[in-house]
């Protein structure tokens, strides 16, 4: 299989459009067979639920090229899971797992060309996503719905690597109690799109969201979960009915704990704690773990031990280890690796 005429090293982390994406539509109680399609427009009425009432759900996840050649996906079996759940929050009829799963396959087979050769830093990204496409004008779900599923060549998350970033404690809150925070809904992204922007605007790389209800816990960012490393290698992740459980951080955990032996705690983290702990990370599908070196919180600074000029040691033994399963470089725990061909 000839590749496509790209420069894979030079690519950016946006939109390249690619020849097939995979299209099913939902429509008197039941899903159509889906099939591939060249067409990357979408014609919708105006009147439609997913523009009126922003009843949509997406996921995000890679397909990569390993040592030997072959080209695998990460835990698409995970991202299927929960777009289920993310569906029956938002009243969707969930699509079926085993179906996500193999229009993964189906898609990233027709993009083959456009999977970046192993060692050149790029991946190819796929984004499923399903939205209410029949005309809704008072407050109620939609009753048709579209899936839909594209992929596009990415280049590394940061280019000349992973440099520590400087976040704020965000003013704003992110989701409520009892909200949508545990969903991977568009809403919720919406929502974090101008805290997002002041914080840019004010020299921040990021948001640190606490918790809605007493501004004392840690949650998340716009679009990450975090990672503490205490002085003593301790793994903690923040624990919140509010947080996307994050499929990186969840296999991240296992990594921990089952492959390099690390003590793991899932609970909840008070921001009182933050300033105590050795290593800080955001963990997610783009970058796998991006390093904090410096949190601003209203005038006062937290530094972390670890600076801001490389990733922290246990933080760069964590992202080494899951980065070589996802590349095949590492052997995994079982059903991790999905192999497309």
């Amino acid at each position: 299989m000839e590749k496509k005429d790209i420069d894979w090293s030079n690519l950016g982390f946006g939109y390249v459009k690619t020849d097939k994406r995979y299209v099913s539509n939902y429509k008197d109680g039941s899903w159509d067979e889906g099939c591939l399609t060249e067409d990357a427009n979408i014609v919708l009425n105006e009147c439609a639920g997913v523009l009126q009432y922003a009843q949509t759900v997406f996921e995000g996840l890679k397909a990569y090229t390993t040592e030997d050649g072959r080209i695998v996906c990460f835990r698409p079996d995970l991202n299927a899971a929960r777009m289920v759940d993310s569906a029956k929050r938002l009243e969707m009829p969930a699509f079926p797992e085993d179906r996500f799963v193999e229009a993964v396959v189906e898609t990233v087979k027709a993009n083959a060309a456009y999977v970046p050769p192993y060692g050149s830093g790029a991946t190819l990204y796929i984004r499923p996503y399903m939205f209410g496409s029949n005309p809704v004008i008072g407050v109620k779900p939609a009753n048709e719905y579209q899936f839909r599923m594209f992929c596009t060549p990415v280049g590394p998350y940061f280019k000349g690597g992973a440099k520590p970033i400087t976040i704020k404690v965000s003013d704003f809150d992110r989701a409520a109690p009892h909200g949508t925070g545990h969903i991977k809904a568009g809403l919720n992204y919406a929502m974090s799109l101008h805290a997002i922007v002041t914080a840019h605007a004010e020299g921040f790389d990021e948001n640190m969201y606490l918790d809605a209800a007493t501004r004392t816990k840690v949650e998340e960012t716009g679009g990450a979960n975090f990672i503490f490393i205490t002085k003593d290698g301790t793994l903690v992740t923040p624990k919140s009915d509010s947080i996307l459980p994050s499929i990186t951080r969840r296999s991240l955990v296992d990594v921990a704990s089952k492959i390099l032996g690390m003590k793991v705690e899932h609970r909840e983290v008070y921001f009182d704690e933050v300033k105590d702990f050795a290593e800080c990370g955001l963990c997610g599908t783009a970058a796998v773990i991006s390093p904090v070196g410096k949190i601003y919180d209203h005038g006062k600074e937290i530094c972390f031990p670890s600076g801001m000029e490389d990733m922290g040691p246990v933080t760069k033994k964590l992202y080494d280890t899951l980065t070589g399963i996802q590349m095949g470089r590492i052997e995994g725990p079982e059903g991790w690796i999905k192999e497309i061909m």
